[in-house]
């Protein structure tokens, strides 16, 4: 496992005698940060929603922030699910580094299907638990809960350290989040799972955090219910970017260095009935190949099916020894919708992920479509007559890279080459900005 370098620092100390010259994570040296910083990860963040809502004037820090700091569009990890970008995030490395390579994947040797959040999975530790273990103030918070326990690996929660989730702020405790009464301190009701709230929630914990404990380095994560559910310009996405904007400039308005990035895109994957447009993998294999020859794995399952139904862009086919990797590919190939297949090595390769958690194919959708297994196995009620949108291909692998302040040259140098990936926002807000 990629190992911390740095050494432990008491926190007691406070002010000026918790500084540490700087950290080393998986490669990358961390300074210590001038101003506070906060990342936020806008779950589902496509740069279509930022492209209509600056055309429509409905984020004004925002478009502050990309005219007077800094602005690009950078690719995401692929696939383009919640897991394994948030985790390259705060890791400031790919899936091929930390282990994370989707929301859900078989486990070898059970043969199981398990899903992937449990920080014992991760091989690297956290750019913010480096930070806290030389004595900074870090927090850490997630709309979904799903994340909570990757986002605070090896962090110190008795020694001060904040790791909580906004869909469960209302059961916050001392000795699990560092934190209680996290509904008290922000003045809201626990928000709903299925809504923009639970997002917005994450940002008003992180200005009122940011404004009474002054945190040295804060990550905000929030989720895609309302990107999964409405396209940029309708209604609720745009009463949404507008209030996420309007909190966005109070962490600005707080004095931080304030980044913005995103873990996936966003597509709308429906025929013209709003029906959705699935290319049903394990069906058509069961059918080629015989019944259980394959088992087909969807990694964006997790339990917030009302988001995505769990269908997503990319899927990962394990062969049981009756069919072969080849037979998978050749059948896959000649599917409608299909934009991408290969085998395992080119996967691993092609896209920086552990090869040990790699299916034997990997298949690819294109921007229109989605996989699935069979449709006993998925469950669509949660829709509720929304047009699927979706995610985890090579198409939504586009996300905003947006922060407050400008560059120091060598980095706005290094963004001009291109290759910018969303896990180095950390690098760039704390090394290459100007505060």
């Amino acid at each position: 496992m990629p190992q911390d370098t740095s050494p432990r620092t008491s926190k007691a100390a406070g002010g000026a005698g918790r500084r540490a010259p700087e950290v080393t994570l998986n490669g990358v040296r961390y300074l210590w940060p001038k101003q506070p910083v906060v990342v936020v990860c806008i779950d589902g963040g496509d740069p279509a929603y930022f492209d209509r809502a600056l055309k429509d004037g409905i984020i004004p820090n925002i478009a502050r922030f990309m005219k007077s700091g800094f602005s690009a569009v950078a690719d995401c990890v692929i696939p383009s699910f919640t897991c394994p970008n948030n985790v390259s995030i705060i890791t400031g490395a790919p899936p091929s580094i930390h282990g994370i390579s989707g929301n859900f994947y078989l486990e070898p040797e059970t043969r199981e299907a398990v899903v992937m959040t449990g920080p014992e999975l991760m091989r690297s530790s956290t750019i913010l638990a480096a930070f806290d273990r030389v004595g900074a103030r870090v927090v850490s918070i997630t709309a979904k809960d799903k994340l909570r326990q990757q986002l605070g690996k090896d962090l110190d929660i008795a020694g001060g350290a904040i790791n909580f989730s906004s869909e469960k702020a209302d059961k916050c405790t001392l000795a699990e989040n560092g934190i209680e009464d996290v509904l008290g301190l922000v003045g809201l009701p626990l928000p709903d799972m299925y809504s923009g709230e639970l997002s917005l929630f994450v940002l008003e914990a992180g200005i009122k955090l940011l404004a009474d404990r002054r945190p040295d380095v804060m990550y905000l994560s929030l989720t895609d219910f309302i990107q999964h559910k409405y396209a940029p310009g309708e209604g609720e996405s745009d009463r949404y970017y507008k209030s996420m904007d309007e909190l966005i400039g109070k962490l600005d308005a707080l004095g931080a260095v304030v980044a913005l990035t995103a873990d996936h895109g966003m597509n709308d994957k429906s025929n013209p009935d709003a029906t959705p447009r699935v290319v049903w993998l394990q069906e058509i294999l069961d059918k080629e190949l015989g019944k259980d020859s394959t088992i087909v794995i969807c990694p964006i399952t997790d339990y917030f099916v009302a988001h995505h139904g769990s269908f997503g862009g990319f899927v990962r086919v394990y062969c049981n020894g009756k069919a072969t990797p080849q037979d998978v590919i050749e059948i896959a190939r000649r599917q409608p919708g299909i934009e991408m297949v290969c085998d395992k090595e080119t996967a691993a390769r092609v896209f920086d992920l552990p090869i040990d958690r790699e299916g034997d194919v990997v298949v690819i959708s294109d921007v229109d479509t989605c996989i699935g297994m069979t449709p006993a196995k998925h469950d669509m009620s949660g829709l509720a007559g929304h047009r699927l949108r979706t995610h985890g291909g090579l198409t939504e692998g586009k996300v905003p890279f947006i922060l407050n302040r400008p560059l120091h040259e060598c980095y706005a140098a290094r963004a001009a080459r291109g290759g910018l990936r969303n896990y180095h926002i950390f690098d760039f807000a704390i090394n290459g900005s100007k505060v």
